[in-house]
């Protein structure tokens, strides 16, 4: 759900030289994931991992995964993540189905999560009880937020997420 025909692939670099002849290379490559078609386009953006949540590791969490995007206020990154940090514990139940929350490096301020549930019905369970009781979303952090998005996406069978 959400703009169809879109694949959004998250892959990890071990310094800013690798990711930057990775972007050269898909950049100057007719097919850089060897999908081809005649309405094919290409988008990268660079994130990093907010600094007080773990690496993220390959795991199943579910069959949805729901990127969430949101564009924040000129310097509304530090806050938000600082709303986060406070928040992540407390909502546990619900923030274990966390994959990656990361800060955009490049481009307008900007905050992505990927989430994975089992089904949407146990993603609007957790959301409507972490609300209710309080916990959620990151106290400040909706302040911050200046326009947002949400996808469900499917794994593929071969995402490390599936």
């Amino acid at each position: 759900m959400g703009e169809l025909g879109q694949i959004v692939v998250l892959r990890g670099f071990d310094d800013v030289d690798e990711l930057r002849q990775e972007r050269r290379r898909a950049l100057m490559s007719g097919g850089p994931f060897n999908i081809d078609g005649d309405h094919v386009g290409l988008s990268m953006e660079t994130y990093e991992l907010f600094p007080f949540l773990p690496e993220i590791e390959p795991s199943k969490l579910g069959r949805f995964y729901e990127l969430r995007r949101y564009w924040l206020k000129p310097a509304g990154i530090a806050p938000t993540i600082a709303a986060w940090e406070q928040a992540v514990g407390p909502a546990e139940a619900y923030t274990s189905h966390l994959v990656a929350n990361l800060y955009a490096i490049d481009g307008p301020p900007r905050i992505a999560h990927i989430w994975g549930f089992s089904s949407l019905e146990e993603r609007m369970a957790l959301r409507a009880r972490h609300y209710a009781e309080g916990l959620w979303p990151p106290k400040g952090g909706p302040q911050q937020i200046e326009r947002a998005t949400s996808t469900i996406c499917l794994p593929e069978a071969w995402s490390p997420l599936c």
